[in-house]
């Protein structure tokens, strides 16, 4: 996809090819359900999720498959008992747009990334 400076996710999704916008839209409601008071913009040029000003979530809609920024091993590691199918590559889950959305899977991804990034906030205040 051409560099394209986007307004809001509306505007993000909308200019997705047809085939993909129905399961961005199945993210966004993921996302937007596992941290229901984070920020919705638009950063990088793709949607972005932020708690308390910091950065939760990333996600982006390619040709072939949609992807969640960022997502470590040890991350994936408390949500193993989901399942899902994708690949983890340098901070960066990718599912194929073929198949079904793995709601669970996105969802304790997103939480686990919150709980860690307001855990190492509170830690950082009591210094």
């Amino acid at each position: 996809m051409a560099e394209v400076d986007f307004d809001s996710v509306d505007d993000y999704i909308d200019a997705q090819p047809m085939s993909s916008r129905k399961v961005l839209e199945r993210v966004r409601a993921t996302i937007r359900r596992a941290i229901p008071k984070a920020e919705e913009t638009i950063s990088y040029g793709i949607p972005t999720y932020k708690v308390d000003g910091v950065v939760v979530v990333y996600f982006a809609g390619w040709k072939k498959h949609y992807s969640l920024y960022p997502v470590s091993a040890p991350v994936l590691a408390e949500c193993s008992d989901v399942e899902g199918s994708y690949t983890l590559e340098k901070s960066t889950i990718r599912f194929p747009l073929g198949e079904p959305v793995p709601v669970g899977l996105i969802e304790c991804i997103v939480k686990v990334r919150a709980r860690g990034l307001a855990a190492r906030e509170k830690k950082a205040t009591r210094r």
